[in-house]
């Protein structure tokens, strides 16, 4: 999921329910789905409760108890206790947080670990971003699984954006699990992202659905760019809105060139 910006703008729960829906019809068991972001707390202020979706299990790395604290009766935090210390994308950038955003980064340093949700607890991984921008690039289906994978992602934004997107989504426990991807556009943002900016949210009345977050990022891109630009917020194509797909598809991740994506259109009229 994608519940970074709150409830104006949240991973979509019509789309989620009905991906559980055709999973159920599969013959998947509820009690096999689990819906899960980097924070539990956030999936929790959007809707994703027990309540609404019960017999599922809601996870997230970083936690809070119900008395809003984050660390347990011994002084760890819970965040801590939800890393891989065997799974870690190291970078030479040193992680050094307050007290206050500790909590939300789990930890410090120049390592990243990767949540045990995604290394020891799930089998297959379907990918469920929204359709927002980051600057003069897009935050969707890779941007959604790296950073929501990884702690310590804070060292990571300013000088590390494009190389943590891609290198993160090729290591094992991403590259050999995500078998969908599928970037709720029904409302989005096309600028001011990842953050939900009322004056820049837009209805794509859009929904991008591919086993290849590479090329549905590509095409996403496009979609973000041409709304950018008819909103008068970008005039050309910024040099490195498209690094990390190129980035990605040198590493074998997907297809980052247009004219080697092979696009179908549905058009559902009301």
């Amino acid at each position: 999921m994608n519940p970074v910006a709150g409830k104006l703008l949240t991973t979509s729960h019509a789309v989620v329910q009905a991906v559980v829906k055709q999973l159920e019809d599969s013959g998947i068991s509820r009690s096999d789905i689990v819906i899960w972001d980097r924070r539990e707390m956030q999936l929790h202020e959007t809707g994703f409760t027990e309540d609404n979706y019960p017999g599922i299990a809601i996870r997230g790395t970083e936690q809070q108890d119900k008395d809003g604290g984050f660390f347990d009766k011994d002084g760890i935090l819970y965040g801590e206790k939800n890393i891989d210390k065997n799974w870690f994308y190291w970078a030479d950038v040193n992680g050094e947080y307050d007290e206050y955003t500790l909590p939300y980064m789990v930890n410090g340093g120049k390592e990243s670990y990767f949540t045990k949700i995604i290394t020891q607890e799930v089998d297959k991984i379907i990918n469920i971003p929204i359709l927002k921008n980051a600057g003069t690039t897009v935050t969707c289906c890779m941007k959604n699984l790296a950073y929501g994978s990884i702690s310590n992602t804070g060292r990571l934004h300013k000088q590390l954006w494009s190389e943590t997107t891609a290198q993160v989504c090729a290591f094992p426990p991403l590259r050999d699990k995500v078998v969908l991807n599928i970037v709720d556009g029904l409302k989005g943002c096309f600028d001011g992202g990842p953050a939900a900016n009322p004056q820049f949210l837009t209805n794509y009345k859009t929904i991008l659905l591919g086993s290849d977050p590479v090329a549905v990022d590509r095409i996403a891109y496009d979609i973000v760019l041409k709304k950018r630009m008819e909103e008068g917020v970008q005039k050309k194509e910024s040099p490195n809105g498209t690094k990390f797909m190129e980035l990605a598809s040198g590493y074998g991740l997907g297809e980052a060139t247009p004219s080697k994506i092979t696009l179908e259109n549905i058009e559902i009229k009301a």
